[in-house]
């Protein structure tokens, strides 16, 4: 598995990245309004072609969390007109069927792997949960079984997991094994006391984090302000990663994100999380950890 990237060093070149960007923008806008007449129609031309390429750069990674238990929305999101990664819960209903379904459409598939959060019932993780009172064989046991439960995974994320992504030894022996499987784990960031970069860079694991959630207001209306939310960050970065359900919120998210993905394309490409991670490891502007 390839190496975690420095995550401050990534936003630091990002931003030169993207500043190179604009001034090179700026030169030619310059150069339009003292060239002859000739120019004119050449020059705008190639800032549109600079303008264009500069939304090409940018990528965008839909995850949809909590396939596996044949919810709302399932049908209208793996038809969604662009590759998404999907998320599936293990040892569920339709697990084998739901991953099955997207790794036939293209889609990416990762493990949904079900963790102890700070507040609620540990009913409602589901079976083969990760939970704070297991120990290190047993945290190992029930990632190794999850991923050999969801056929073709390549990575991992949590399903709600405030509380173990917020534990430096759960941690450590979960993204161990990811390593071990050659999975790449998504931060879904359900807590900012979240752990998993600092463990990620120990292990040497490739991790993606979580920016923006979609849905956790089960409103259109929300939804369609998160997208929103989503565009601002593109503004000023090169790449996003966000999230949406099936369940409750499917249906509604599956909508606002078949609306929303042709005024998204105009300023960034959608890509699958494994296009993410092989995009990070060729790109000479992300350097290695030391």
């Amino acid at each position: 598995m390839k190496m975690n990237r420095n995550n401050g060093q990534r936003k630091q070149l990002i931003q030169a990245r993207l500043l190179v960007k604009w001034f090179i923008g700026f030169l030619m806008l310059a150069a339009s309004l003292t060239a002859p007449a000739r120019a004119d129609a050449s020059v705008i031309q190639e800032l549109a072609e600079t303008g264009s390429k500069a939304a090409d750069s940018r990528s965008l990674a839909i995850v949809i969390d909590d396939f596996g238990n044949g919810m709302p929305g399932t049908e209208e999101m793996l038809k969604l007109p662009v590759h998404i990664t999907v998320a599936v819960m293990p040892f569920m209903p339709t697990t084998k069927e739901d991953a099955e379904a997207a790794h036939q459409l293209g889609h990416d598939v990762i493990v949904h792997m079900p963790m102890e959060p700070n507040k609620g019932l540990k009913k409602w993780l589901g079976p083969g949960a990760i939970t704070a009172d297991l120990s290190d064989e047993e945290v190992r046991k029930r990632v190794e079984e999850a991923i050999d439960n969801v056929p073709h995974a390549i990575g991992m994320n949590n399903h709600m997991g405030s509380k173990i992504t917020a534990d430096e030894r759960i941690m450590r022996v979960v993204l161990t094994v990811c390593k071990e499987r050659g999975l790449f784990f998504l931060d879904s960031r359900t807590t900012f006391k979240t752990v998993v970069p600092k463990i990620a860079e120990e292990v040497g694991i490739t991790l993606l984090s979580n920016d923006v959630f979609l849905d956790d207001v089960y409103t259109e209306q929300h939804i369609s302000k998160q997208v929103s939310v989503l565009r601002k960050h593109l503004e000023t970065h090169d790449s996003a990663v966000t999230i949406g359900h099936v369940g409750p919120p499917g249906k509604k998210t599956a909508s606002v994100l078949k609306q929303s993905i042709p005024r998204m394309q105009d300023i960034a490409t959608f890509v699958k999380l494994s296009d993410m991670v092989n995009e990070s490891m060729s790109d000479p502007f992300i350097l290695p950890n030391p």
